[in-house]
């Protein structure tokens, strides 16, 4: 008694892997978790104590669907300077994390039928809010060598009559890496000519390492005419719980949003709003000192890498990740469905060390661990790795 869309979609994997692991720390059993991407800083002592004062100034009410007027100020500034590029407030919608927003995007531009290009590896959960919403999700295959950024011919080669939208994830979950202005400049062009909307996932955008971060819609007016920027507070203010994410796009496209919310949700939280435009305004701080903390990570996750012989690693120029080849393991383990769950569940298992399989990203000869844990944790885990490479060479 189903709806038909529930059997196309599965399950999250990384919120999966890290239920597992919940499990097996509730029942005592040590485990240690490199997977899933939270930041392992606590959420700015100033944004909390924002939350608690909303809270007893009685900031609880029903407010505007598309989000506070006062954290939609925090954000147009936040845009204009960080990212140069100028919003009206009624460009802006508010929702219950970055997740949120890009499923007010579909549902605002997705017909059933229409194809969405997702370049691979992916954040997990793109193909499955296609599917959900009846769209096709369209898979380019992207090259190591260009450390998985997408290159114009491969998405000119997907463009069809159907096309809608494309996903660009900039810095990149899972692999790291950042696109440049130069990069992002010929993807943006195919995309204007086409009318393809663009949807502009930056939620890693404060966590870049040694490069400048260029948001796609601050390359032109008429990229951000087809762009639709999703970003949050997860990531650089370390507020997954809160469920904070926002969307920027053209008024249209934005009114389109917050009728939908408006039926769906209503509007995030109000805590959630007051504590943000803390974060915002004021804890720019504590954000530096949380990417300044990660670079250091990272710079040590490439030294040791260097040593392992059998692995090799894209490198992560932002985020908190990093996607590892483990294609020259398959011979050690035989025939099997999918190389990189087989890995998973050895090292989950055998080894107690959490990791997220390549495949969940769309490419089987990969892992991903974070760095988003303190470097004891994150050396045992990489040694955990290299013992069990060991173990299956014997």
């Amino acid at each position: 008694m189903l709806a038909n869309r529930t059997s196309i979609i599965s399950p999250s994997v990384t919120i999966g892997i890290s239920t597992k692991v919940k499990e097996l720390k509730r029942q005592g059993i040590d485990v240690t978790s490199l997977s899933i991407g939270e930041p392992d800083f606590f959420t700015p002592e100033n944004a909390k104590l924002a939350a608690i004062e909303a809270i007893k100034a009685n900031k609880t009410k029903y407010d505007a669907a598309s989000g506070l007027f006062e954290l939609k100020q925090a954000i147009v500034s936040k845009l204009k300077r960080d990212n140069n590029v100028d919003y009206d407030l009624d460009e802006i919608v508010v929702s219950s994390g970055a997740k949120h927003s890009i499923s007010n995007t579909l549902l605002a531009i997705m017909n059933p039928g229409d194809e969405i290009i997702i370049p691979k590896p992916y954040w997990t959960s793109y193909p499955e809010m296609v599917k959900l919403l009846n769209g096709v999700p369209i898979f380019a295959n992207t090259q190591a060598e260009n450390s998985f950024k997408l290159q114009e011919d491969e998405l000119t080669a997907l463009i069809s009559e159907k096309t809608k939208a494309i996903f660009i994830t900039n810095p990149s979950n899972p692999t790291g890496a950042v696109y440049t202005k130069d990069e992002l400049e010929p993807i943006v062009k195919v995309c204007i000519e086409n009318q393809i909307y663009i949807i502009a996932d930056e939620i890693y955008e404060k966590i870049i390492f040694g490069s400048e971060f260029t948001s796609i819609s601050s390359l032109s007016d008429e990229a951000k005419n087809i762009t639709i920027t999703i970003n949050g507070l997860s990531k650089s203010s370390s507020m997954t719980g809160w469920r904070l994410g926002y969307t920027a796009s053209s008024k249209k496209l934005a009114q389109a949003m917050s009728a939908i919310q408006g039926h769906l949700v209503s509007h995030p939280s109000t805590i959630s709003q007051w504590a943000a435009v803390e974060a915002i305004n004021n804890c720019e701080a504590d954000t530096q000192h949380m990417v300044k903390t990660y670079y250091q990570r990272r710079n040590e996750v490439i030294k040791i890498f260097k040593d392992i012989e059998d692995l090799s690693i894209i490198r992560p120029d932002g985020a908190f990740y990093t996607f590892i080849n483990v294609s020259k393991l398959r011979p050690y383990l035989g025939d099997v469905d999918s190389l990189s769950v087989e890995i998973s569940n050895i090292l989950l298992d055998k080894y107690r060390l959490a990791v997220v399989p390549g495949l969940a990203f769309g490419l089987d000869d990969y892992i991903r661990i974070t760095y988003a844990a303190d470097m004891d944790t994150v050396e045992t885990g990489i040694n955990k790795i290299v013992q069990f490479i060991e173990d299956i060479k014997r």
